[in-house]
């Protein structure tokens, strides 16, 4: 494989990220999925691309992406459900007027993220994975069980202080939890349906859960920033993050642990990842707390793109090693050693951008109405979902919407939106899936 081209994807792949990630609610994988559609059309027209190019123009748009959508999920909300841990710290922060050191802290985080991955799983993933993947491939099915059972748990009552009897209290205290309930089953129905009997052509197939989390993430934020009456205060851009060796190292532990196991086990997301790693580690300080998950979301969305590439293992976890998947089929140590390479440029690369990008969107959101930001981003969300799945994708999308406003609007947690894969998944897995399709009358 020719260096100086693939130098080159990654580095278009990475400065092609700056563009998707500063926009609220544009996730990677959707961006990806569209230019797998442009590649099948170019090849079909009879031109080559080969994979010296691809390969390191996806990963340099993974890598870049989990580095600078920080951006948004920081100073306007963004929506993507990794992020769902660092945008109320975020929040504080930029309601503070400190929304640029928000963005560093979790930008150091993600650094810390790659250097993780350079240092620690780069040498040891070849050798030792494999094992635990053959060790554990038997138990993925009641693990995935134990973590759905976590994640309503942990969907605590909350309130329980209004209305003059026992009955008013008891029903303020439960309504964000009955939310929560009601988000993760409706949800799992809908991931249920895109499974068994999913409107959208199959000439798209591989975009088909694409809709729906556009709907149930990315256009329930995009509404609530357009309506919300919230005035950003002035920013300042301090000259210390202060943040300190013991801060990193306890980050990299949490977030590594949480994204880790995101990356290496099935349908666990990101936001899963972070959500075990905290309660794990039980990290009290806010740094901490915020750049753990810019190691988490690097370590998640980068990391699983790496073990597909893995020898010896070629795990295909998250979306983007599923998009890859479709085009090439990793072929050694050589493409290990190329990924290993692409992260490393791209990640450096993309922390050096995300001071600049920071300051500029902070510059933007003082000369254009965050509302309007969001709603550009919403038209762009909603031509790219119309572009890749057409009227079909569209009225899922809108379905997902409906769903995904639950708990925006009742106050639990986005998180149980993530029923969609995670129950069908895990009824699959454990063999009983086509018994519950057929009980929903989908078979």
């Amino acid at each position: 494989m020719l260096i100086l081209p693939a130098m080159l994807s990654v580095l278009a792949g990475t400065l092609a990220s700056c563009i998707i990630a500063i926009l609220p609610g544009l996730h990677v994988y959707n961006v990806m999925g569209l230019a797998v559609m442009m590649i099948y059309g170019a090849q079909e027209a009879g031109a080559a691309i080969g994979s010296e190019l691809v390969l390191p123009f996806m990963i340099g748009l993974v890598c870049g992406w989990s580095m600078l959508n920080t951006i948004p999920s920081v100073l306007l909300g963004a929506p993507d459900e990794s992020a769902i841990f660092t945008v109320l710290p975020g929040q504080k922060y930029l309601m503070s007027g400190r929304g640029h050191e928000g963005v560093m802290i979790i930008g150091v985080g993600g650094l810390a993220g790659v250097v993780l991955l350079l240092l620690v799983v780069g040498p040891l993933a070849p050798k030792f994975l494999p094992v635990a993947h053959y060790v554990l491939m038997r138990h993925m099915h009641w693990i995935l069980w134990v973590i759905i059972t976590f994640i309503l748990m942990t969907e605590w009552p909350k309130g329980g202080n209004l209305g003059p009897s026992g009955w008013s209290k008891f029903f303020d205290a439960w309504k964000g939890l009955g939310a929560g309930l009601l988000t993760f089953f409706l949800s799992a129905w809908l991931g249920f349906i895109l499974l068994y009997r999913s409107p959208v052509s199959i000439d798209v197939a591989f975009q088909n859960i694409m809709p729906a989390f556009v709907g149930l993430f990315a256009v329930p934020w995009c509404l609530l920033n357009m309506v919300s009456g919230v005035q950003v205060p002035e920013q300042r851009v301090g000259s210390s993050l202060g943040i300190t060796p013991d801060v990193i190292l306890r980050s990299a532990a949490a977030g590594g642990l949480g994204g880790g196991f995101a990356a290496f086990f099935p349908v666990v997301t990101g936001g899963v990842g972070g959500l075990l790693a905290g309660h794990a580690t039980a990290q009290r300080d806010e740094r901490v707390f915020m750049m753990s998950q810019g190691v988490s979301k690097m370590v998640y969305y980068t990391g699983a793109l790496l073990l597909f590439f893995a020898p010896g293992l070629h795990l295909t976890r998250g979306g983007g090693a599923w998009i890859i998947k479709g085009l090439y089929e990793p072929q050694g140590r050589g493409d290990y050693f190329l990924a290993l390479g692409c992260i490393a440029i791209s990640g450096g690369l993309s922390f050096l951008l995300l001071s600049p990008l920071s300051r500029f969107m902070l510059w933007m959101m003082g000369r254009v109405d965050y509302r309007k930001i969001s709603a550009a981003a919403l038209l762009i969300i909603v031509l790219m979902v119309y572009a890749v799945t057409g009227w079909a994708g569209l009225f899922i999308m809108v379905v997902g919407s409906g769903i995904g406003l639950i708990p925006v609007l009742f106050g639990s947690r986005r998180l149980n939106c993530l029923g969609i894969l995670l129950l069908p998944i895990a009824c699959n897995m454990s063999g009983f899936g086509n018994k519950v399709a057929a009980w929903l009358g989908l078979l």
